[in-house]
């Protein structure tokens, strides 16, 4: 069966599905997109902890990029601001524009001083982010759909 009987959360409930019930396929992915969004949640708390205790792997490579150490627990700050916003449901998109904002500019400082490699750390944490939130909000799925080519349309003919 398709439709799974369930205590529906009250992200089911806002999406006015009667009685509780809930296609199966979008309750696992909504778990999925709970389960990506653990990632970049991990990734910046680990950034953000490494700020405030002044990390000396961490120090350096801040230094190396071209920012004074007594930046380092401002922007922490402003890290776990950005996620706490980000794991809070009705705060997630705007979690998600200010990690990217905080990516967009980390993925600055690496290729301001030539290094190739190390944008690809944000690019793919602010790019995980944004799958999770996907996934696991169905208004940005509908603000967003994945559309299919028809059939006829894929060959040739107009519908």
């Amino acid at each position: 069966m398709d439709v799974v009987a369930s205590h529906a959360t009250p992200e089911e409930r806002r999406q006015g599905v009667p009685g509780g019930r809930v296609p199966r396929w979008q309750r696992w992915i909504v778990w999925a997109g709970r389960i990506i969004s653990c990632a970049p949640v991990y990734i910046v708390l680990s950034s953000a902890q490494w700020k405030l205790t002044s990390n000396p792997w961490y120090v350096r490579e801040w230094g190396r990029i071209g920012w004074a150490a007594p930046d380092l627990p401002l922007v922490a700050s402003l890290q776990l601001v950005a996620i706490v916003l980000y794991v809070i449901p009705q705060t997630a998109v705007l979690g998600a524009v200010l990690l990217t904002g905080y990516m967009g500019g980390a993925i600055a400082s690496y290729l301001r001083i030539g290094e190739s490699y190390p944008p690809l750390v944000p690019l793919t944490t602010a790019l995980l982010a944004w799958l999770g939130l996907y996934l696991r909000e169905p208004r940005l799925r509908a603000l967003l759909p994945f559309r299919r080519i028809s059939r006829q349309r894929h060959e040739g003919v107009s519908v």
